[in-house]
């Protein structure tokens, strides 16, 4: 009698089914314990960073504006916290699991929450935002999120600068200490006692009758005056990007030849 291989689809099925169960009772655990535990250690911990803040005046020429649009990349969420921390600006946050775990953060640091993304509840967070900017406020949008790919900018924020007349202020971040996440987007949270430096940009404005063309290169303005900060972030620290190396490599070739203008 032929003995049978353990080597197939059936042996390894128990193996792959445990692993799948372990993911999601460490999935609803993690559901259950952030929302206690994340926002006070997380209060504790960005309390002990230390700022560089980086042409504020282009934030303060901002503020005279009757709403204004922020910008920043995903992985860079929690570096702006402390510094811009109760002051009700509103974030938009996607419906899936990372989305839940990073809303009582962002309510425990004083900002107000919108739910959503182009594949779930966009329509609604499109109006809650667009009712926010048009009462003066400040909407805070990571435009590579919230799949990816990291630092690729989709192009709903030309569209509401263009809807809504109001500037895209573009944040840049750089930090000499912290975890980074196996993730898409290098998930960065600065270790206690880092430096944070946080570089504003040159605002962008959208005129009303901006064409689709308009937008398409409204939209990589963003990209460019986005890196560009993290460039000048990185080097008030005096640290190396963290981007992967084809990125920096790309950044550098759009400098030297003149299409990197932020």
């Amino acid at each position: 009698m032929l003995a049978m291989s353990s080597s197939g689809p059936a042996a390894r099925k128990p193996k792959t089914s445990l692993r799948r169960r372990y993911k999601r009772l460490r999935r609803r655990a993690g559901s259950w314990l952030v929302p206690w535990l994340a926002p006070a250690t997380l209060g504790v911990l960005a309390r002990s960073w230390r700022f560089t803040v980086l042409d504020a005046e282009r934030e303060r020429a901002c503020v005279d504006a009757p709403g204004r649009l922020y910008a920043l990349w995903h992985g860079r969420m929690l570096l702006g916290l402390e510094h811009h921390r109760d002051r009700s600006h509103a974030v938009l946050v996607s419906h899936s699991d990372d989305g839940a775990l990073v809303k009582p953060l962002l309510l425990k640091f004083g900002f107000q929450v919108i739910r959503g993304s182009s594949s779930r509840g966009g329509a609604r967070a499109l109006r809650e935002m667009l009712g926010e900017l048009r009462e003066g406020g400040t909407v805070v949008v990571t435009p590579d999120g919230p799949r990816g790919p990291r630092h690729a900018v989709n192009p709903g924020l030309a569209w509401m600068a263009r809807a809504t007349g109001f500037p895209i202020l573009p944040i840049g971040f750089a930090t000499d200490s912290a975890w980074r996440l196996s993730s898409w987007d290098a998930f960065t949270i600065p270790r206690p006692r880092a430096r944070v430096a946080m570089a504003y940009g040159e605002p962008i404005r959208v005129p009303r009758s901006a064409s689709e063309a308009d937008l398409v290169a409204a939209t990589e303005q963003l990209r460019v005056r986005l890196l560009a900060a993290e460039v000048r972030a990185a080097r008030e620290l005096g640290v190396p990007l963290d981007w992967p190396e084809s990125e920096r490599v790309a950044w550098e070739a759009e400098t030297r030849d003149g299409r990197a203008r932020a």
